[in-house]
């Protein structure tokens, strides 16, 4: 989801479980009607801006550019923005709106405010770490471009062709941040430098094995081919254009930013700092912080929630240790479990796809049990797959690609298995529930087939809920029955501890000044994770202030209200029902959430 950075409910009732495919917004008056109607085409013309964005939607208009990266295209959609929001102010009175376009009108409101803050803050993002558009760009290729047609492979070339002007355009950002004192850690640039290489290795720049977008774009003709759409003539004639595309004007964009970074690299120092040591960086990751937990939560705040986390799972951890059976300490056990050999599959092929075999199976086990907690269920299909080897990262964080609205891309739950010892065995029925189902998939994939809100409601991702609904079924699962292993089950505790962890860390290093070692030091004497993974995932808390930060706060925020409606609600609370109410109108900042179940818990029987 990298490449889609930028990112309250009407109760839905009983009514909505029996019939799902039947779900609409309450009945709406003409105002709130045209509300819709002025939003939709709001979003419409948002989306015109982005053509990435379409492309990741599955439609193919502008398939042929990319989004603009550069500043003035920045401040122009800042601009729209504002006429946007100054429009719906002027043409709807919000106290005129039913209840839930008035949740519509106050998002799209609050989407400015945000769009504000991001585009103040756009010179401190870290342009080339690890994600950035040098390995973005040639994934979302890969992985997103559908060619379909002669058309979709000639829109293909025109984009190959204009990844070295696009990157340049982010080279000149990344230099002017660095002029005024914004860089990134280290280690990134070595990152960076070295993902280029892999990148660059291979045919057409050289000898060897096909390069991956260059192997991608031969598969897509070749794909044209075996369809009857061209005869191989024409399919070498696109491959020849790609080449040459990657070779004349890829390549030098590709040599241009490798070189800058190497340049720049010393100027970076050798201890990674946080974003306090930016210019203006403790107001910059306040600002990170509000974006990414949708709260007014201070760093202080969210980093004393950490330890108490982290304590109360400790406690859990201690408990299961013994019943386990292990009379040693905890960081003992912890030890023990990242160095023996039967919690890691294979360092080999076969020992990546026994991986991948037990992430499918956890996945059909899950899927046979859904309709136990949950009235809708996704159509849209769900795949596991190991990411592509040119932007694998050993301990690299999973993660999930959103499927396509037509149905012509499924869900993708990726896996990094360049080192098999960095990802246990014990972690993967968590990993597999949180990316998958019930996690982001289901999510995600619900959000994207409502009807009867505006389309942005349907697209539209907040980190702190997106990412506290995946965390809190990695919990749900367990009440459900799963995690019958134990090491399974304190893998789960494992991975919760991680996302407490993260409130410790990301604080630390972003507000405290913590060392990459004083945050490694805490991190493993409190998580069994591989060292490996843990150093990855410092790595990654380093060049995305505030992100880790959503995971842990928007899982809690659920598990309170779920108490608060259990509390009042009594026997009549209804858990597919709560389901339904988080669910039931997409993504939302966590204040609209909470006003979503209080308005439940106040007329149950209107649900």
């Amino acid at each position: 989801m990298q490449l889609s950075r930028r990112e309250f409910s009407l109760a839905i009732g009983a009514s909505i479980l029996a019939a799902p495919t039947a779900r609409a917004a309450a009945p709406a008056g003409s105002a709130d009607a045209a509300l819709t109607a002025f939003l939709d085409a709001a979003f419409e013309a948002e989306i015109a801006l982005d053509p990435e964005q379409l492309t990741q939607l599955g439609r193919k208009e502008q398939q042929d550019r990319f989004t603009d990266p550069s500043d003035a295209a920045a401040a122009a959609r800042l601009a729209w923005r504002r006429g946007s929001v100054a429009a719906m102010k002027k043409q709807f009175d919000r106290a005129q709106l039913g209840e839930d376009a008035r949740v519509s009108y106050d998002m799209w409101a609050l989407e400015l405010e945000r769009a504000e803050a991001s585009t103040k803050w756009r010179d401190h993002g870290y342009i080339f770490d690890r994600n950035g558009p040098h390995t973005g760009l040639p994934n979302f290729l890969i992985n997103q471009h559908r060619v379909d047609t002669p058309a979709d492979m000639e829109a293909y070339v025109a984009r190959v062709t204009a990844l070295g002007p696009t990157l340049d355009i982010y080279l000149g950002r990344a230099q002017a941040a660095a002029a005024k004192g914004i860089r990134m850690p280290g280690f990134a640039y070595d990152q960076s430098i070295e993902l280029i290489g892999r990148l660059t290795t291979g045919a057409p720049f050289g000898k060897g094995e096909d390069a991956a977008l260059f192997a991608d774009a031969k598969e897509k003709a070749a794909g044209l081919v075996t369809a009857g759409k061209i005869d191989t003539a024409a399919a070498d004639a696109f491959t020849a254009r790609i080449a040459q595309a990657m070779t004349s004007s890829l390549k030098p964009a590709y040599d241009r930013i490798a070189g800058w970074l190497a340049e720049d690299r010393v100027k970076a120092g050798t201890e990674p700092r946080g974003a306090g040591a930016l210019p203006d960086g403790a107001a910059f990751y306040n600002a990170m912080l509000r974006l990414q937990t949708t709260t007014g939560m201070t760093a202080d705040e969210i980093h004393d929630l950490g330890l108490s986390e982290v304590a109360r799972i400790r406690a859990e951890m201690e408990a299961l240790k013994a019943k386990i059976g292990y009379e040693g300490k905890l960081e003992d056990f912890f030890v023990f479990l990242r160095s023996d050999d039967r919690f890691y599959v294979a360092n080999d092929d076969a020992g990546r796809a026994a991986y991948l075999k037990l992430a499918g199976d956890y996945l059909d086990g899950m899927r046979a049990r859904l309709p136990e907690q949950f009235g809708r269920l996704p159509k849209a299909d769900l795949i596991v797959k190991r990411v592509e080897a040119f932007r694998e990262e050993p301990g690299g964080a999973a993660h999930y690609s959103s499927a396509a609205l037509d149905g012509s891309r499924p869900g993708i739950y990726y896996v990094h298995l360049a080192d098999t010892r960095a990802t246990p065995i014990y972690e993967i029925e968590g990993t597999t529930y949180h990316e998958g189902l019930p996690g982001h998939h289901m999510q995600i994939a619900l959000a994207q087939e409502m009807t009867g809100t505006p389309q942005f409601r349907n697209n539209y991702f907040y980190g702190a809920y997106g990412e506290g609904w995946a965390l809190y079924v990695e919990r749900l699962a367990k009440e459900m029955g799963f995690y019958t292993d134990p090491y399974s089950d304190f893998g789960r505790l494992g991975r919760e501890i991680w996302r407490a962890i993260r409130l410790v860390v990301d604080t630390g290093i972003h507000a405290k000044g913590w060392s990459e070692e004083q945050a490694f030091a805490y991190y493993s004497a409190n998580s069994p994770q591989p060292t490996a993974k843990i150093r990855s995932e410092i790595r990654r808390y380093f060049v995305m202030p505030g992100q880790a930060t959503s995971y842990k706060v928007g899982m809690q925020r659920i598990l309170a209200l779920r108490e608060k409606a259990r509390a009042a609600l009594g026997d009549r609370y209804d858990q597919k029902l709560f389901h339904e109410i988080v669910l039931g109108r997409g993504s939302v900042p966590l204040p609209v959430l909470e006003a979503q179940v209080d308005r439940w818990i106040a007329s149950p029987a209107k649900a």
